[in-house]
């Protein structure tokens, strides 16, 4: 493998995630998602395969067909680790949340209340130089 390949290889990997919740259903998806998913990937930090988690939403509506109301931009350490299987996190569901019952039917109604998700690999592209 080149060095050209395998300096690609070991950069940061972003992919920014998008959520849209049925109409009026906004903040309690960011709520759910705050509780139930938001720190099971902070500790995919911890482990060192994430590189840093944000979130992110509109200060103001758009018009329906452009309209999401979260977004979750997750740096990978690199390409390779956002795309192996998330290794643990069963393990880590079940550590952080020991009612698994309740854990589930937060999580399905999370999902139940989602209109779309999309997810988004993003590049820089500089401008200058």
């Amino acid at each position: 493998m080149s060095n050209r390949s395998q300096d690609i290889l070991n950069q940061p990997y972003v992919i920014e995630y998008y959520y849209k919740a049925k109409w009026g259903y906004a903040e309690e998806f960011i709520e759910l998602f705050k509780k139930n998913h938001l720190p099971v990937l902070l500790k995919q930090v911890e482990s060192g395969r994430f590189l840093s988690v944000t979130c992110t939403r509109p200060r103001y509506h758009t018009t329906e067909d452009g309209r999401w109301d979260y977004r979750v931009t997750i740096v990978f350490k690199n390409v390779l680790a956002a795309h192996e299987p998330p290794d643990g996190e069963a393990a880590i569901k079940r550590a952080l949340y020991p009612d698994q019952e309740t854990f589930q039917r937060e999580e399905r109604r999370r999902f139940e209340i989602l209109l779309a998700h999309w997810d988004l690999p993003v590049v820089d592209d500089p401008i200058a130089g």
